[in-house]
């Protein structure tokens, strides 16, 4: 699959952690709750898979028994001057939130930069291909990718000197970023260095690049014939104004493409936002915290008319899949490709006494139609694992135009 951006993913990385896959996916901001704070939905790889399993009673998690654990573990730690934040990971590994986490303070105010919609690397996009290799999908414009004369279809051999064979494209992200297992969190820093194997066609060389601080480009768009196509890769802060932006000005019966394969997830408002681009108001989702049952709805004034087709993939998660439910249960959108990761639970953040901060999973989102996404994701209307966007095309042709 296409990746969102592999040096754009909205998650703070952990550093060291024996889990490459940790850098991909994207945390989702869900709207303020009651008490202030902010529950999301974070689409990192399960905690299980990192940390294995953990001796020890288990607290429920969902039902603030976790929090409350975390908590305590964390105060008594630094009343008794040991780390605050490996307490806290020790009541997580052991809790049963296959999504729980902690982070220290320096990562999680990584994450805050990266939700405006900036991050540090050299601007590439990287893809898996068919026969196993990875390969350049598109490089940013200015991004020192681009400088050096990387272009879309060169093949990714080595990082630092370390194959990529194998691998796969997230374990590649990670090189490239320079904070995976193998990697420390000095080597990520703007200015750093990174040495990439490169091949083009028959010809084969090394190039050095410096990683940048970079302006995310989560939403793009062009002509695609008679239609409009909306790529967004992120849901990065405003990305949701661009979307509706795109749709007030798309061509009087133009329909729309809007693709939304390996868009790891971002801030759900955003999300929100997008959705009311094509919906008059109404109901975007449901979700709970604590039991307590909660909504999201579309603004009014959005385009009722014009035909759309959603793409989707296994890289679509969290905000994405909310958008793609939200479209698919209201009518508003064929839904083409291959089923959605299925990233649906919500976390709440809580601070710690050393400024590190738990996520904490307290609820699930539904779809309109009251589908539960987490662990099943979102089956398109249309299968198509290979030509996607050509099937696109051929539906969206098929629905007419907008009036």
């Amino acid at each position: 699959m296409s990746l969102p951006g592999p040096e754009s993913s909205l998650r703070p990385r952990r550093i060291g952690r024996g889990a490459a896959l940790t850098v991909l996916f994207a945390t989702v901001l869900v709207a303020a709750a009651a008490t202030g704070s902010l529950p999301y939905d974070d689409g990192d790889p399960p905690r299980a898979a990192r940390n294995g399993p953990a001796a020890g009673p288990v607290p429920r998690p969902g039902d603030g028994a976790v929090r409350d654990e975390v908590v305590r573990a964390a105060a008594e730690a630094a009343a008794d001057g040991k780390p605050v934040a490996q307490a806290a990971e020790e009541v997580v590994s052991r809790s049963g939130d296959r999504w729980g986490a902690v982070y220290d303070r320096s990562e999680y105010e990584d994450f805050r930069r990266a939700l405006d919609g900036s991050y540090t690397g050299v601007g590439l996009w990287a893809r898996r291909t068919a026969d196993g290799h990875v390969e350049v999908a598109r490089v940013q414009r200015g991004g020192p990718a681009e400088r050096a004369g990387l272009r879309p279809g060169d093949r990714l051999r080595a990082v630092d000197g370390r194959s990529v064979r194998g691998r796969t494209a997230a374990e590649v992200v990670a090189l490239l970023r320079g904070d995976g297992a193998e990697g420390d969190a000095a080597r990520a820093k703007a200015g750093s260095a990174v040495v990439l194997g490169v091949q083009r066609g028959p010809r084969a060389w090394t190039l050095t690049l410096r990683r940048a601080r970079l302006a995310a480009e989560a939403v793009t768009v062009r002509r695609v014939g008679d239609a409009v196509l909306i790529r967004v890769s992120a849901f990065t802060r405003g990305s949701g104004a661009l979307v509706r932006r795109a749709v007030d000005r798309a061509p009087d019966g133009a329909g729309v493409l809007l693709d939304l394969r390996g868009n790891g997830g971002g801030l759900v408002t955003e999300a929100v936002t997008a959705a009311s681009a094509f919906l008059d108001g109404g109901l975007v989702a449901t979700y709970d915290v604590h039991g307590e049952e909660k909504a999201l709805y579309a603004e009014p004034g959005g385009d009722t008319a014009r035909p759309v087709v959603a793409l989707i993939d296994g890289g679509t998660m969290s905000a994405a899949e909310l958008l793609t439910g939200a479209l698919k249960d209201r009518g508003r959108a064929v839904t083409v490709g291959a089923r959605t990761f299925g990233k649906g639970s919500v976390q709440m953040p809580s601070s710690l006494p050393d400024g590190s901060v738990a996520e904490l999973t307290v609820g699930h989102y539904r779809t309109p139609a009251g589908a539960r996404v987490d662990g099943r994701g979102i089956a398109p209307d249309v299968p198509a694992p290979t030509g996607a966007e050509e099937r696109a095309r051929t539906v969206l042709s098929g629905l007419g135009t907008g009036t």
